[in-house]
């Protein structure tokens, strides 16, 4: 069985976005922003899994894209 390195650097990344909401949550009392940043970070690794189950191929390439975009607004 191959590794799926998107589902894996998904997945790390999600652990990442975590620590820095709790972060931002615990030292700088950063609420809004950070809770905003979280629901968005997380949300790319459950976008990818949820594309490996994709009923066609133009349906995994749409939740493809919703994951690109939640990336985008992670990045903003």
């Amino acid at each position: 069985m191959s590794k799926n390195i998107l589902k894996d650097k998904s997945f790390h990344f999600a652990i990442r976005i975590i620590k820095l909401y709790k972060y931002l949550i615990e030292n700088k009392k950063e609420y809004v922003l950070s809770k905003q940043l979280l629901r968005s970070g997380t949300s790319i690794g459950a976008l990818v899994r949820e594309a490996q189950n994709a009923e066609s191929k133009n349906d995994f390439i749409h939740k493809l894209g919703i994951s690109q975009k939640e990336c985008d607004e992670t990045i903003y």
